[in-house]
């Protein structure tokens, strides 16, 4: 019988803490805003100490799938921690110390974004493959990028949200979101970045909107120089902006005619639709991607 483990999803707005081992098998799970660092901490403590005491049986470790930017050197003084996030109150937070003093197990730590790819990989749409990545477009934009089945960290991790895409000042005068780099590709293509040049958050445009055709095109320029950088089997695309569904055929077509078939692979030529896909773990990935994390400490 699988151990039973825990797994946080820390997000910026909202903590989510699931109990369980598996999709088919989560116990219980609570979702509560994300305050004070010591206030919403403690909170996901004493939801994990009740199930324990629910259920009868001991969590073994427990897996937090974090916002970032955070410190994943294992060496540092500051490992575990959230770094320079523009999040109030949170910036240089210890999230693994405290967690661990207060639990009593081992604890898995990784950035967001990174976790649910994991997730897409042991469960979801990616089961199968190990070179891939997944884009979250939501409120910012992040990366995970996972080579050989293992996450890459590098000097901190990828921050595919922060590159440099082209940027067409005539079709597009918008400057950008961003509050470090303007127009760099979360700053054209966010969340925040759809309403603060529209005057509205995506969710209430249209689907004929002129907003889709401007968005479709920056997703495309940086999935292409992703595809041709990384060469990933699988190209996952996640967050609130891609519930617009109507951006995925847009991109594969638009991805299609960038690479000009310089890339001679059927993946991408023959089953482009396969290639470039919504997360079919949908917003449960980063969830199950801590639980997923959590077991491997323990294996």
């Amino acid at each position: 019988m699988a151990k039973l483990v825990g797994g946080i999803e820390a997000g910026g707005t909202k903590f989510v803490c699931l109990v369980g081992s598996s999709p088919d098998d989560i116990r219980a799970e609570i979702r509560f805003p994300t305050t004070h660092p010591q206030e919403t901490l403690t909170k996901a403590v004493q939801f994990f100490k009740e199930q324990e005491e629910k259920l009868g049986e001991k969590i073994e470790a427990i897996g937090v799938a974090c916002f970032g930017p955070i410190d994943l050197n294992p060496s540092s003084p500051t490992y575990g921690y959230i770094t320079t996030t523009p999040k109030p109150g949170w910036a240089h937070t210890p999230v693994v110390k405290p967690l661990h003093q207060m639990l009593g197990v081992p604890v898995a730590f990784d950035h967001d974004v990174v976790v649910a790819g994991i997730g897409e990989g042991k469960w979801g749409a990616a089961q199968g493959l190990k070179d891939f990545i997944y884009l979250t477009i939501g409120t910012g934009i992040g990366g995970g990028v996972i080579i050989s089945g293992k996450p890459v960290h590098g000097l901190v991790h990828p921050e595919i949200g922060h590159i440099r895409i082209p940027h067409d000042l005539q079709k597009d005068p918008f400057p950008g979101a961003c509050p470090y780099h303007g127009d760099c590709f979360e700053g054209l293509a966010s969340g925040p970045a759809i309403e603060k040049r529209w005057g509205k958050p995506g969710h209430q445009l249209p689907v004929e909107h002129p907003a889709w055709e401007i968005e479709a095109e920056y997703l495309s320029l940086a999935v292409y120089n992703l595809i041709l950088t990384l060469s990933p089997e699988m190209v996952i695309l996640g967050g609130g902006v891609m519930q617009q569904l109507q951006l995925f055929p847009r991109i594969r077509q638009r991805v299609l005619a960038l690479l000009n078939q310089y890339i001679q692979s059927p993946a991408i030529l023959e089953n482009i639709d396969s290639y470039i896909v919504p997360p079919s773990l949908g917003n449960r990935s980063g969830g199950l991607g801590a639980i997923a994390i959590a077991q491997q400490i323990i294996e």
